[in-house]
This record gives structure tokens, sequence and C-alpha cells, in this order.
């Protein structure tokens, strides 16, 4: 299944874009990244069964076993795409919330984007290790 997230702005370089790239290379699933502007762009079109998670403030916060489980179980549906919505400083509009199939929040404190994009990239790599089994993710 390929994981992808869709960011609005430009990452450039920096430490989070060093970030994002490192756990990027260690992932054993296709992992892609688009970046739109701020504002218009064209949201790719998805190439088959695709599941559709916007991060926003109001999501659900999940803990990362049940991520990778909820992960694991799209891959196992045959889901052949999930896209990882990062909107732009004001957030998504209300129809991008309601089309998603899940909201997700990385708890109450506001993030810069930059951040939002280098965490959701480390969450990515961790819940496929929970699904390979890998010892990368300990818990307890």
């Amino acid at each position: 299944m390929l994981l992808h997230v869709i960011a609005r702005g430009r990452i450039g370089r920096g430490p989070e874009a060093d970030l994002v790239e490192r756990y990027r290379a260690r992932m054993s699933w296709p992992f892609r990244i688009t970046e739109l502007p701020d504002k218009g762009g064209r949201v790719p079109t998805p190439t088959g069964d695709c599941r559709t998670v916007a991060l926003d403030e109001r999501g659900e916060s999940l803990a990362s076993t049940a991520f990778a489980e909820r992960l694991g179980r799209w891959r196992d549906d045959g889901v052949r795409e999930t896209r990882f919505l990062i909107g732009a400083a004001d957030g998504h509009e209300a129809e991008t919330r309601e089309r998603a199939d899940l909201l997700i929040s990385f708890g109450k404190a506001t993030w810069p984007h930059l951040m939002v994009r280098a965490m959701l990239s480390e969450q990515l790599y961790r819940a496929t290790a929970i699904l390979a089994g890998h010892p990368y993710h300990r818990e307890g």
C-alpha cells in the first residue's frame, strides 16, 4: 500500500527535511510526498481504492499501535493508497474534513507544519515497523 503525504507548503532544506528524508529512507512500504502551494494546486487523482486521513486539531489522537493496526487493516483489505493531508496555516476546509475517512491529531498543541510532516513521517515508519515485527517500537 502506498503511503502518500500531500502537504500544503514547501519544506525546502533544513532539519525538518532531513528528518523526513531519514524516515523515508528507512521505510519498506512505498512512500511519496506531494507538495502543494498554500492555496490552489491540484491534488493528484488516486489510482484505485484509497483512504484519506486528514491531520486536524479536532481529530482523534491514536496511539502508535492503534495507528499501525488501522493501516494494517486497510492494507489487508486491499486498499492501494492511503493519503495523509496536511493543511496550510488555517487548516483544512470543512469539506475536506467531512470527506476524510479518518481525522487524526498529534495532540492539543499547535505544531508548525514542517514539524507535522516530520512527525507524520516518523509515525508512518513506526507503524510499518510495528506491522513488520521490527524492534524499533518499544512499548511500556
